[in-house]
C-alpha cells in the first residue's frame, strides 16, 4: 500500500483520475471508489492487473493508494464531476496505477504514428493483450501509452493500461464480441500470421493454475467490491471456464468484418 502526499493534476478520461505523489517517490494514477463509471472499476484494475503479470504482459504496477482526508482538504483540485456538479474525492483507500517516470521529464505518448509504431519492440504484446482482453471481455478499446527510452536502440515501449472495463465494467458479465479489446491501429497486429502469433501467452492462459485466480482477487480491498463475495466468487468461476473458449473466441475476431488480421497464413485457423 501507498500513502498519496502530493496531487499533480487530473488526467483525462471517464474515471476523472487525478495523478499523485506517493510515499515511495513514485506517481500513481489514482481512480478514487466515488469515480462516475462505477465503484467496481478499482476492482477490475486490480484483478486485471494480476490476471495480465501472470501471463508476462507489460501493465503498468498496482498499487492500493491512500488518500488521507487532510491531503483532500487542502487540495481543492481533488474534486469529481457528477451530473454537472463537482463532488469531492473520497479519503480512503484507492486504486492506484503507476506512472512510468517522474512527470516533465519522462516522454509518454498515447498515440504513435505507423512509422513509428513499426519501431515499437513489443508489438507482440498486443496479441497477448488480445489474448487477455478476449478473456476478460474487455468492452472497452485497448488503451495503451508509449513510454520514451532514449538510451536504448528503438525510441518508445509499449506499456498496456486501464483494464477498468474488463468484465464488462460494473456488469461483471461477458457479452461476448470480436471487436472487444482490439486496438485501433491495425499495424500493431501486422505480425499475426497463426496461433503461434499468440505465443507464450495463449498456452500460459490456458495452462493457469486456478488459484492463481484465487490469489488475484485476494488482492482487492473488499470494499471495492461493496463486500460482495458471493458475486465476486461467481466471477472468477465464469473467468476460470471461459479459459477453455479462448482459442475460438480469438477465431471470431480473425474472422469478423474488420479482419484484424490480413497476413494470417495457418490453414488450421482458417
Amino acid at each position: 500500500m501507498r500513502r498519496a502526499l502530493e496531487h499533480i493534476r487530473k488526467m483525462h478520461g471517464g474515471a476523472q483520475a487525478h495523478l499523485v505523489r506517493c510515499d515511495d517517490a513514485a506517481y500513481y494514477v489514482v481512480k478514487f471508489q466515488n469515480n462516475p463509471q462505477h465503484l467496481r472499476i478499482l476492482a477490475n484494475e486490480m484483478l486485471g492487473y494480476h490476471l495480465a503479470t501472470a501471463l508476462g504482459l507489460p501493465v503498468a504496477r498496482a498499487e492500493v493508494v491512500k488518500v488521507e482526508p487532510e491531503l483532500i482538504a487542502r487540495t481543492p483540485e481533488l474534486t469529481i464531476m457528477k451530473r454537472g456538479r463537482p463532488e469531492k474525492c473520497l479519503p480512503g483507500f484507492h486504486f492506484g496505477s503507476r506512472f512510468p517516470g517522474q512527470p516533465g521529464y519522462v516522454t509518454v505518448h498515447d498515440l504513435l504514428t505507423d512509422e513509428r509504431l513499426a519501431d515499437v519492440p513489443n508489438l507482440a504484446d498486443f496479441a497477448g493483450m488480445l489474448v487477455f482482453d478476449q478473456w476478460t471481455c474487455n468492452t472497452n478499446g485497448r488503451q495503451v501509452i508509449f513510454v520514451a527510452e532514449p538510451y536504448r536502440n528503438h525510441p518508445y515501449r509499449a506499456l498496456m493500461i486501464d483494464q477498468g472495463f474488463c468484465f464488462n465494467a460494473g456488469e461483471w458479465n461477458f457479452p461476448d464480441s470480436p471487436l472487444r479489446g482490439l486496438y485501433p491501429r491495425p499495424r500493431v497486429y501486422a505480425r499475426i500470421s497463426g496461433w503461434a502469433s499468440f505465443e507464450p501467452f495463449l498456452t500460459r492462459l490456458e495452462e493457469l493454475p486456478s488459484h492463481v485466480l484465487d490469489e488475484a482477487a485476494a488482492a482487492i480491498p473488499p470494499e471495492w467490491y461493496a463486500d460482495d463475495t458471493a458475486a465476486l466468487e461467481h466471477l472468477l468461476t465464469q473467468l476460470d471456464r471461459r479459459r477453455r473458449r479462448l482459442r475460438e473466441l480469438l477465431l471470431a475476431v480473425k474472422n469478423c468484418w474488420r479482419q484484424p488480421f490480413p497476413n494470417w497464413t495457418d490453414r488450421g485457423g482458417a
